[in-house]
Parts: structure tokens; sequence; C-alpha cells
């Protein structure tokens, strides 16, 4: 199934460093999305700060996958502090990260302010 998608990309992504290929953005997206269709937030997360260790450009669809991922596991503090990190970077935040924090929100069972 899907779960195991997070696992494949990480180990192309290793794959692509080890070949000195250039890890792009649309690289990471890739990864960070299969990471949230796999339930894997605490990667989506490391692979978003190894974008920002290796100066890859962070974009508003990275962001918005991790958000999703970390909503589908109830984190969201961590959702929610996405859109904070996106702001603070100058991201745009659009109708899709606004729609995956709703959702992060109604995956638990806390009320949160915005």
């Amino acid at each position: 199934g899907q779960g195991g998608d997070w696992a494949k990309a990480s180990q192309l992504l290793i794959g692509m460093a080890a070949a000195q290929l250039e890890m792009d953005t649309i690289a990471y997206n890739s990864a960070v999305n299969a990471c949230a269709n796999g339930d894997e937030w605490v990667k989506a997360l490391e692979f978003l700060a190894e974008m920002a260790t290796r100066d890859v450009e962070l974009s508003s669809i990275t962001y918005n996958a991790a958000v999703r991922a970390c909503g589908n596991c109830g984190e969201v503090a961590k959702a929610l502090g996405l859109l904070t990190d996106m702001s603070a970077g100058r991201i745009e935040l659009n109708t899709i990260t606004y729609g995956a924090a709703v959702w992060a929100c109604s995956t638990s069972d806390e009320w949160v302010t915005v």
C-alpha cells in the first residue's frame, strides 16, 4: 500500500545525494507528500529541516503536505506551527494550506484558537 512510499522516497533522496544529483524542491515535495500519505509526520518535518539546511527552496506545496502529514496524525500544534513558519518565511498560505489546517484541527478533540 501507500504506507511504505515514504520509506522509498527517503531512500531515493539518499540515492540522489550519493549520486551528487541536485536535490530540488520538486524531489523534496514528492518525499514530504509520501510522508503525508504514510502518516509519517516526524519524517515530513525532518525533510523540511533538511531542505533548509541544504538551502533548497521551501514552497507552499512543501508546507501543505507537511501540514497534512501532521493533521493525519492528530499533531494539531505542529500543523498550526507550520502556518506560522510559512508566514515568517513569507511563503504564501493558500486555500489548500487553510484546508489542511482545518483538517488537522478536525482530527483532534482539542479546540485551538488560530
